[in-house]
């Protein structure tokens, strides 16, 4: 595959992103190509060492904000006629409706999440402070109440020290699974974009 081949495929891989981003991408990938080639390496070897389009593709999804992507393809890229206006705004109080609500759904869904993660780093940070104070008060009493009694809380306070011991991995899994989970989230949204739509030029050249 030589160099206009690749960037002819990886502009159909972008199309749907910014076209300025499009624009800085394919420019930047066809300057590394030259530097290669400059360094001897035919054009196909070059196109080969930049990488696949699939991977830059995905690679500048996951870089560009989703809100500048969706900006992107809510921006209309002509004037809407008369009639097209007519008819979003019959229709808004169907789809902006059920836009509002699914939004509604994944944000409650969302929240959930990281509800059921800070109790738990709650109940985590409660058995720590049990933890301490039990050997405290647990040591203070061993003077004033006797042995039993101070025993008896300081083993309260190290049974909670053990309950620490076997949350902490699971508060930290939960943490980082839930950021993981954002991320594909967020990834599989832009995928959903990159594409799939037309750059500028596409439409002027129509």
């Amino acid at each position: 595959m030589n160099k206009s081949e690749f960037l002819s495929i990886l502009k159909k891989k972008l199309s749907g992103l910014p076209d300025e981003d499009i624009r800085e991408r394919l420019a930047f990938y066809a300057e590394m190509i030259d530097d290669r080639v400059e360094e001897g390496l035919t054009e196909a070897e070059a196109v080969a060492e930049v990488g696949s389009a699939d991977s830059i593709a995905l690679q500048a999804a996951s870089e560009i904000p989703l809100t500048k992507l969706v900006k992107a393809h809510v921006k209309p890229k002509r004037r809407l006629s008369a009639l097209e206006i007519t008819l979003l705004a019959l229709g808004s109080p169907i789809w902006l409706a059920l836009l509002i609500s699914l939004f509604a759904v994944m944000l409650s869904l969302y929240a959930v999440l990281w509800a059921l993660i800070i109790s738990l780093w709650a109940v985590e940070i409660s058995l720590a402070a049990c933890a301490v104070l039990g050997a405290i008060v647990g040591i203070l009493r061993l003077f004033t109440d006797g042995a039993a009694q101070g025993l008896a809380v300081i083993s309260a306070g190290a049974a909670c020290a053990g309950l620490f011991c076997l949350l902490l991995p699971a508060c930290r899994a939960s943490c980082s699974g839930a950021l993981r989970a954002a991320k594909k989230l967020t990834l599989g949204i832009k995928k959903l974009f990159i594409g799939k739509g037309k750059t500028q030029n596409e439409t002027n050249d129509r």
